[in-house]
């Protein structure tokens, strides 16, 4: 009878030394998916307060064509301010210094909300962004967005040509142009690198722009697009070595010079994965 005893008591205590384990980790769980919820929703608010604080000066500086330098420099700072308000700090590394003279293609992988922010952070050249419409339906951002950049409707073909009109307004302005290749970001995040869409090339190449490709390895870990995910910490990137564009024609250039980049900003993506895997820290 004790031995029956002794054993139902053994499995009572399993069975509950159980049960407080696995309502410690669903507790546990909860917590972790609120802070994730809260500093996801931060994101955005942190994305609002320099814009409000700048906006008497951002609004003047769009004015005018002549204004967008300053806009631009004032852009780098909200940028900065939304990657630190996040918690996050970047590393760069140049293979090469730019002329502040001369229009640049800056093209990089997009696999976050966080890539503007750091293509802002990183280049000191003025540029302007090619990017869809969806973005100017923000609150405040979408405003300036539509304003300072080229807005594009993959949809339609007569949008796809009025952004070589608007861009060659800005070039002819000595302002660089920034693209991200894939045309948005891969709804497959265990993909590496998506196959990257022909406008970027077809406009360095009419314009005779060389293509500064960037690598960013760590956004898709620290920001990416699932809600429940991310973490402050370290953004790395490369700005690899310039592509010459001039004398280049066709589309069998545009393709090879396509080919080229996307085959650059892979290997550069593979070696950071193998790093990372040698070294998790």
């Amino acid at each position: 009878m004790r031995l029956l005893t002794d054993s139902i008591y053994c499995k009572v205590n399993s069975f509950a030394k159980f049960s407080t384990s696995f309502l410690t980790f669903d507790f546990m769980k909860r917590i972790k998916k609120i802070l994730w919820a809260i500093w996801r929703v931060w994101f955005y608010v942190v994305m609002l307060i320099p814009i409000l604080l700048m906006l008497p000066f951002l609004v003047a500086s769009i004015l005018t064509d002549s204004g967008y330098p300053y806009f631009f420099k004032m852009s780098r700072i909200w940028a900065k301010c939304v990657l630190f308000g996040m918690g996050f700090y970047y590393k760069i590394e140049k293979t090469q210094k730019l002329d502040s003279n001369k229009s640049y293609m800056f093209v990089a992988n997009h696999t976050s909300m966080a890539d503007i922010m750091l293509m802002l952070a990183t280049v000191d050249n003025p540029f302007v962004f090619v990017g869809k419409m969806s973005l100017s339906k923000i609150p405040l951002f979408g405003f300036f967005y539509k304003r300072t950049s080229i807005l594009v409707d993959r949809s339609s073909s007569k949008s796809r040509m009025e952004v070589f009109n608007e861009a060659q307004k800005r070039i002819d302005r000595g302002l660089s142009i920034c693209i991200f290749p894939e045309g948005g970001v891969p709804c497959d995040e265990t993909l590496l690198l998506d196959t990257f869409k022909d406008g970027a090339f077809r406009l360095a190449v009419e314009h005779s722009l060389p293509i500064v490709p960037l690598v960013f390895p760590d956004n898709k870990k620290r920001l990416s697009y699932t809600f429940y995910s991310g973490s402050p910490g370290l953004m790395r990137v490369k700005i690899l070595p310039c592509i010459e564009t001039a004398g280049k024609t066709g589309a069998l250039d545009r393709k090879e010079i396509r080919e080229k980049v996307w085959n650059v900003i892979y290997n550069e993506l593979l070696e950071f994965a193998k790093k990372h895997e040698s070294n998790p820290k």
